[in-house]
Parts: C-alpha cells; structure tokens; sequence
C-alpha cells in the first residue's frame, strides 16, 4: 500500500531551530520530470502568504543517485527525469504562531498542509499518506487532528498517536491541521457526532467541562439549522470526529475553518476558570462567537462555496463578489446561534448585534466601497489594510452580517413568517454544499443567490441586494429592528469634544492610527503617525490625558495641537468637534 503511494514523512526535526524535516516519496513521477509546488495561500484567509519562502533546503534523488532540481517561480520546483520512485527532501521553517502557517518549539508542533505539502503535478487527485514521527525529545506527545489514520495499514496511526495517515487526495491533505504536545483536551456529542477541543499553551485552571457543554449547545443548534431531519454532521464525510485547535496566548484572537477542523487562537482571559464567575464575560462570549463562526463554516465556505472556488488554485488569487455572503452569513449566524442555542441572552445578543452596527457606521468606506466590492479587493485592500482603511474600505464581515440581518427580516415579513433566512441556508446547503466531497464540485454563481432566494422563500429580494450589497447605501437597520420591536438609538462615549481620530500607544507618545475623513483632525491637516505633543502648551502623555485636556473646552472651542511629523513639530489650529454619538444602543421595546 505505501510503495503505491504518495507519502509525506514528517520528522519533528529541530525544536529549538523550529525546522521541520519533509521527506516526499513519488512512487510514479512525470517521465518528463516532476513539477512541485507549495500553495501560495491557504483557503479562508484571502491573501497571498508565500509559504515556500520558510523552505530553506530542498533536494531529490533516485535510486540513491542525485536528480537535478531546477526552480521555476517563487513557490514551484521541477526535478529532472528520473527511472523510478522519486524522493525530495526538504526542510521548513516554522514560527508562524497563527492559524494559518506552521509552528514548532520545545512545548508543541502545529502546521497546515498548506505550509508543508509539496503539490506532486499532474497527480493532486491521487490519494495520499502522511507518516508522522515521533520526535526523539518528547516522548509524551501525542497527536490530535481530524485526518484519518491509514485504515488496514500495519503502521496505522492509533487515535492520537504517530504513524501512517491518509487522504483521499491533495486538497484533503492539505484541509486537516495538526496539533502534537502534549495539550489540554475535553470531547463531546452533538447529534452523535464526537467533537473534541484542543488546548494548546498555558492556561491555569481552565474550565474545560464549561467550554465543552456551552461548544456542545452551539453545535447541536447548527447541526439542527442544517439538517432538521437527519440532524447528521457534515464533517462524517471525511473524518471520525470534528476537532477545534485552539492555540492560547495572552492576546490572541482569530480562526481558520476546515472541512473537519478548524485552528483558533484566543486570548488567555477569555476563557472561563474552575471556580470562577458563573456570569459570562464579554470575553467569553467573544470566544463562543468565535467558536460558532469557524463551525458554521463548515457548511458555509468548505461545502458550500463560491464558484470560483470550485475547485480552488492554491497558486494565485481566486476572485469572487460572494465573500459577503459566505463570511458575512456566517458572521450574521454566529452569534444568532450563540442565542437559539441558549449560550447567551436577548439582552447579551443585542449588544453583541449593536457593537456590529456601530463598527460599520464608524468608518466613511461604506459609501465608498461595496460589500461585493470588498469581497472581491479583498486580496489586495482587505488583508492589507493601512492607517486609511476605515475611510477607504468596508468590511464584507461585519457589513455582510447586516446584509444578511436585513434579508432575514424582510423575508420573514413579505412571508408572513413562513419563511426566514434558515431556508435559503437549507436550500444552499441541499444543492451546494451536502455531496461536495463526493464528486459534486459546483459551487454558487456570482449572480444566482436573488434567484435562489425566490426559489427557497417565494420573495423576490433582488432590489435589496442591489442597493445594499452592491450599492452604496446604509442599510435600514433601524427600521428592520423595528418591525421585530427593536428600538435602536445613537450616544455619545462621552461629553467631551472630540478631534475625530483613532489612537495607538507608542514609545514616542500617543500616535495618531486614523484620522478620520472630515472631521476636526483631517480639517486642520494632522495626519496617521503624527505623535502628539501638546493642547494649548499642555503635555499630550496618553489617551487619558488628551481626554482630560479635551474635558476643558466645548465643542466649537479652537484649540492649538502641537505634534511630530517624522523629526519635524508642526502646529495646527484645530476647530473642536461634537461628542460624535457613533454607539449603537438596541433595546427591545416596551
């Protein structure tokens, strides 16, 4: 079975360098000679990441005699003709603490495929092995990932161990992330189906059994929402068991779905405590709503996808309009399921839904830039934002979710309830997304979800998502709320007047991040990096500080901002502005 397939060896090589040892084995190479690749991206982070750059040495031979390597590109590789099984062996540097690359030290090893999995050309369909070896100074770690263990194998992988794993092809092999340590970790069913949750760093005391009973109701909802019938998890297409990694470190915040599995990092305070407060946190709701995103994407994103990314091309951008409706959905669900499955209360979801609002009014993008727009720039103007972003851009997240807020209430009110967004979702998810992995690789057209809609619900919503999501326009979030019996309203952080601008602590002093397009600080000509020095011949130390200056005057005051400019002190007269009222407040109505 191993001679007659492609095999990835993994050797824990070097902790404390961080270096991974690959040893592929191509059984039946090109007889013109073997072209390679390394994804330039990994799917669900829309940015090209240039892994190969971490391969620092790479080598073939055949039948113990060397095979000239020759490289093509940035991430391609082409290896001379040879008579009989090719092997390359490479190393890859890993010290990307994120979700989307490879990490390895004395305390644990994480990777993606897509950090470490040369593409064998011409055979990305071809099925797979992965042998993962221990490594020589940890002889207590184990090994926790959604990939399946090579089933009737003599060196199969026991559950968490090392040994032989196996993919059906490239793009499985790539979409099951690996932990290996020696982590905290606590299971669960949701509908049969096991979950297990991965902890990965120092975290005293963490509440483990809390985690899993609050994740548990999540799943359960979402498995529900899907399948009201069956109530089957879509990850037992491809895997045993559904598994969340999650690295924990002191600020972390952020995720990466996958067919079966999904890498997190959160933020140590985030996590509940044995013994601690029975109420949830903010910070914890946070954590949830994480949890619930990179979960319902394992129907929205990796089964039921755009049409451009069906299949994928992991060697260049794939450019849609739809990223507002696979994350901006899936950012509108998140934190609804966090309500229907009970986790949190009306009142908790309501703040979560106003923070949503006030983040999309606060930046001056929205009318320039469409959520479609977004979604398709995102490749070069969302994951690469600067100090203009908030005037230029719009996020297809947060503007998304509210796009999919309004569709979900005016569905349910042109349907007199019959009908909500959950059918469009079920109806996606029956023609898209339940046998993708099983040879059905059609994914949505840009211009098919109005139609879709109609079909699922009976009302004809195109001119909603003409304006909305391809337009320019503010959408009507005070007055959808309304017909739900939602008052939303407008206030002021504080009373004092303000200059318009965002802020960030540096060595130098308080900087300014973002100024904002119109307001005092952009019409007296201060400008993102100037560092503030003084108001009125008075120190500028600290946000709290401007704060207490800026409580002696009133709006309209004029008032002289001292700041450097590079090495350069400029003075600029700045006319004071209103207590902007830019936070969102939502109460149910009496």
């Amino acid at each position: 079975m191993e001679k007659n397939l492609i095999c990835y060896r993994v050797s824990l090589h070097d902790p404390a360098g961080h270096r991974y040892n690959v040893d592929l084995t191509i059984p039946h190479a090109t007889p013109e000679g073997q072209t390679l690749s390394l994804p330039a991206w990994i799917p669900g982070s829309y940015l090209i990441r240039d892994f190969a750059r971490q391969i620092e040495t790479l080598q073939a031979s055949c039948a113990g005699q060397t095979v000239d390597v020759v490289k093509l590109d940035s991430h391609t590789w082409h290896c001379a003709p040879c008579d009989g099984p090719l092997q390359v062996s490479y190393t890859v540097y890993a010290w990307d603490l994120s979700v989307r690359g490879a990490h390895f030290d004395q305390t644990h090893a994480f990777f993606n495929g897509c950090s470490l999995f040369l593409a064998v050309h011409g055979q990305e369909s071809s099925a797979c092995l992965l042998d993962l070896v221990a490594p020589a100074h940890a002889h207590d770690w184990k090994v926790y990932t959604s990939l399946p263990s090579a089933q009737g194998h003599t060196r199969q992988a026991p559950h968490h161990g090392f040994g032989l794993y196996q993919a059906p092809d490239y793009d499985a092999l790539l979409d099951h992330p690996i932990e290996i340590g020696t982590p905290q970790t606590v299971s669960f069913e949701a509908h049969g189906a096991t979950h297990e949750m991965v902890f990965t760093g120092v975290i005293p005391n963490l509440d483990l059994a809390r985690i899993a009973a609050d994740t548990q109701r999540i799943c359960a909802a979402q498995i529900a929402l899907f399948e009201p019938e069956t109530n089957r998890a879509p990850f037992l297409d491809s895997s045993e068991r559904y598994v969340f990694l999650i690295t924990v470190t002191g600020d972390g915040y952020g995720g990466l779905e996958h067919r079966a599995s999904t890498a997190l990092i959160a933020s140590r305070a985030d996590l509940p405590t044995v013994g601690g407060p029975a109420q949830y946190s903010e910070g914890y709701q946070t954590f949830l709503g994480l949890v619930s995103h990179e979960y319902f994407h394992t129907w929205n994103v990796k089964r039921i996808k755009p049409a451009a990314f069906a299949p994928y091309n992991l060697s260049r951008p794939n450019y849609t309009e739809l990223l507002w409706v696979f994350e901006g959905f899936t950012s509108y669900y998140d934190d609804l399921m966090l309500l229907r499955s009970g986790v949190v209360s009306e009142e908790d979801y309501l703040r979560i839904l106003a923070k949503v609002v006030s983040n999309v009014h606060r930046g001056g993008g929205r009318h320039k830039q469409s959520v479609a727009q977004s979604s398709f720039d995102a490749w070069t103007r969302f994951y690469k934002q600067d100090e203009n972003s908030p005037n230029a851009l719009v996020s297809y997240y947060t503007k998304g979710s509210l796009v999919a807020l309004g569709l979900d209430i005016e569905i349910r009110q042109r349907s007199d309830q019959k009908f909500s967004l959950d059918d469009v979702m079920r109806l996606l998810w029956q023609r898209y997304g339940r046998d993708f992995y099983q040879g059905s690789a059609s994914g949505l057209a840009e211009d098919a979800l109005p139609a879709l809609i109609q079909e699922a619900t009976n009302v004809d919503l195109t001119d909603f998502i003409t304006r909305y999501a391809y337009g320019y326009e503010d959408i009507p979030v005070e007055t959808l709320l309304a017909a739900q019996g939602i008052e939303l309203s407008w206030e002021a952080a504080a009373a004092r007047p303000s200059i318009d601008a965002r802020y960030r602590a540096t060595a130098d002093g308080l900087q300014l991040a973002t100024v904002y397009e119109g307001g005092p600080a952009h019409q007296a000509g201060l400008s993102a990096g100037d560092t503030l020095v003084a108001l009125n011949r008075l120190r500028i130390t600290d946000t709290a500080s401007l704060d207490r200056l800026l409580d002696a005057y009133k709006a309209g005051d004029t008032v002289e901002i001292h700041a450097f400019r590079r090495d350069e002190l400029r003075a600029h007269s700045v006319r004071l502005g209103e207590p902007p009222a830019l936070k969102c407040v939502l109460r149910r109505a009496a």
